[in-house]
């Protein structure tokens, strides 16, 4: 018997402003942990992980955390071009930050086109704002600014675990029902979405290991 491994594979991309929390929502998304100390990313880093969605197929996302510092746009940009979903981060304590959200949006769509990317606008460190933060960009601010583009948005927290699992979960979602509905489709010489691929024996994909070579005698 042969099993899928994984149906499709997506790949998503986060983007936004140095320090908002990106690497930090991807190492809790992946690793389940939450990283007291953080470096900024340098150019890009990969992460992957494997999700089912509501129907029960079996998703693989490639995830690519992008480094917010102006000089490595130059960089980031070759990553926007094969991926079919975006995470526009911000941090909920940090305005400027939010108010970014629309050049980070316009340079998207700017790279992915002709395909139409998946949008959700995530904001980062609620916690700050529980522990006794000052807030800087309300809910109800930036749920209006996601209607106004017709993009999902969802507030977490790294350190918490908070509504992380639904960021990501959101945009997989959808992604899958633009597929479903006819909107998206596997191209050849786009990395966005692909198709997945099997394994046989129906082995589990986190437990299938390479055997070491067996020499034989003659």
């Amino acid at each position: 018997m042969v099993e899928p491994i994984f149906d499709y594979q997506f790949r998503l991309i986060l983007i936004g402003d140095s320090t908002v929390g990106k690497s930090s929502l991807l190492k809790y998304f992946t690793d389940g942990k939450f990283a007291e100390l953080s470096d900024p990313t340098v150019g890009v880093d990969f992460f992957a992980r494997l999700i089912e969605v509501k129907d029960g197929t079996r998703i693989k996302l490639q995830l690519w955390d992008t480094a917010g510092q102006e000089r490595f746009r130059s960089i980031t940009k070759s990553y926007y071009r094969n991926s079919v979903g975006a995470l526009l981060v911000y941090d909920v304590c940090n305005r400027t930050s939010f108010e970014h959200i629309p050049r980070w949006m316009m340079e998207a769509r700017r790279h992915i086109e002709p395909h139409r990317p998946v949008f959700c606008l995530v904001g980062c460190k609620l916690d700050l704002v529980t522990n006794g933060g000052r807030r800087e960009v309300s809910r109800e601010e930036a749920r209006a600014f996601a209607d106004q583009y017709g993009v999902h948005h969802v507030e977490t927290s790294a350190k918490t675990g908070l509504n992380v699992e639904e960021a990501f979960r959101t945009v997989t979602q959808e992604v899958y029902n633009r597929i479903q509905n006819g909107e998206y489709k596997v191209e050849d010489g786009w990395d966005g979405i692909k198709t997945g691929f099997a394994r046989p024996g129906g082995l589990d994909f986190n437990l299938v290991e390479a055997e070491p070579a067996k020499s034989s005698c003659c």
